[in-house]
Parts: structure tokens; C-alpha cells; sequence
């Protein structure tokens, strides 16, 4: 379960809770019972790289040097195949 930072209206404790993700919002303060606000926090995550999966996993277009499907194209084609036309 994941833990929460409060600060309380009041007296400015600061303190924290752990409770499931969907639970209650309220919360009361432990030292004076007063009404808490949650604090947000940034989080440590840092991005490095050329990009995102849209851009790193992109795909590749074939390129002049590929052979080609068919290895008997350049000789005329095959019976059959399609990639003689």
C-alpha cells in the first residue's frame, strides 16, 4: 500500500499515512485532531534517452541494400511467385 504525506491546517505537523488507493481522503491531525492537507511531493524519476517507445521502437524502412524478396527476380522471376510482376 502506498504512504502519504499530510500537513495539518493547525499546527503545521507533518506526518504520514498508509492506506490503500482509493481510500478515504479526510485525515486528521495525531497531535491536535485537526483538519490535514495532503502534501504533494515531486517524484525522483528521471527520463534519458532519445525518446519514448513511439520513437525508440519505430519501424525501420527497408533500405536500398536489402535484397530483394524474391533472389531469382533479377534473373527473370520464378513461376508463381509474386514478387516477379
Amino acid at each position: 500500500m502506498p504512504t502519504y504525506d499530510f500537513r495539518c491546517t493547525s499546527c503545521s505537523e507533518r506526518f504520514e499515512v498508509t492506506r490503500a488507493m482509493g481510500g478515504a481522503v479526510d485525515e486528521c491531525c495525531p497531535e491536535c485532531g485537526g483538519e490535514a492537507k495532503r502534501v504533494f511531493t515531486p517524484v525522483g524519476v528521471a527520463f534519458k534517452g532519445s525518446g519514448f517507445h513511439n520513437t525508440d521502437y519505430k519501424p525501420q524502412a527497408p533500405s536500398e541494400d536489402a535484397p530483394s524478396a524474391c533472389p531469382a527476380k533479377s534473373e527473370g522471376g520464378c513461376a508463381g511467385c509474386p514478387a516477379a510482376d
